[in-house]
């Protein structure tokens, strides 16, 4: 069986529909905080169960029988989320599963600027170290994200943020299918995997599509970090919350999200979405 952890979210709801093309519905399960908001996935076969990062043991319940488990990283910006990837770990592991996958990050790293990389390389640290084997599907920063960087450049004609550097925008559909495909499929898949858009942009970059599409100039204006910040600030975000969003441009800055892998198109046996796609029909994935 394969239990699939979130699956009433975003990312791994889509994965399990993807699984659901490709396995018969007895061979899934899932584990969700609200067995109410599964109600879909019961009616169609799939074994669903009460399970939660913050109680160890319903989680193991869920997760009994299991030969994969697929965890998905914390969401809670508040939330002690390596504390929390320990207990999906160790309850996999303590139900018998033979592999464990977890959704992590493209640069993941203990050294860079941007917090949820460090808690991703701790949670592969964990992985590696569980008994179990495992694969990290390191996915390329989710295009949705792309919204909150562009600022209302429909609006202004500009696209104001501090200094970036490439970042392989993907989409988050195209991460949700691959993982169902890695799931389902016989090949194996060991330790971290990265799965990412073809091309990686920079915001300048981005500018230029977005002129393109628009019929417009649409310009790249690089805000100091601490002008960014105060701008921020004004407009209502917490000063804690501001600086932690920096850290993302500050990691780009590295190049810490600017590799480029073909493992995605690849399992998708297409071509991943691309940001021109996306700024073209309006979606951001």
């Amino acid at each position: 069986m394969i239990v699939v952890t979130g699956a009433t979210g975003a990312l791994n709801g889509a994965t399990v529909e993807h699984l659901l093309k490709r396995v018969p519905a007895e061979r899934i399960g899932v584990s969700v905080r609200d067995v109410g908001r599964a109600r879909h996935l019961a009616e169609r076969g799939v074994r669903v169960r009460q399970g939660s990062y913050t109680d160890p043991a319903a989680l193991r319940h869920s997760f009994e029988g299991a030969e994969q488990v697929l965890l998905v990283s914390s969401s809670d910006p508040h939330a002690d989320h390596v504390g929390l990837h320990r207990v999906g770990i160790e309850a996999a592991v303590a139900a018998g599963a033979r592999r464990i996958l977890y959704t992590s990050h493209q640069g993941a790293g203990v050294e860079s600027p941007f917090r949820p990389a460090r808690d991703h390389a701790a949670t592969e640290l964990l992985l590696a170290e569980s008994g179990v084997a495992w694969t990290s599907l390191r996915n390329g920063y989710y295009a949705h994200s792309v919204l909150w960087l562009l600022s209302p450049w429909r609006q202004t004609g500009e696209i104001a943020a501090p200094a970036d550097g490439p970042i392989s925008w993907t989409d988050r559909a195209d991460s949700a299918e691959a993982a169902a495909v890695i799931l389902a499929g016989d090949r194996r898949f060991d330790g971290p995997v990265t799965l990412t858009a073809r091309q990686a942009v920079s915001l300048a970059d981005v500018a230029a599509m977005a002129s393109e599409i628009s019929g417009r100039e649409v310009k790249r204006v690089v805000l100091d970090d601490e002008k960014w910040i105060a701008d921020k600030v004004a407009d209502g975000t917490p000063e804690g919350m501001a600086r932690m969003a920096l850290t993302r441009y500050q990691a780009a800055r590295e190049g810490r999200f600017a590799g480029v892998d073909p493992l995605l198109a690849n399992l998708l046996g297409r071509e991943p979405r691309g940001v021109a796609e996306q700024l073209e029909d309006g979606s951001t994935g």
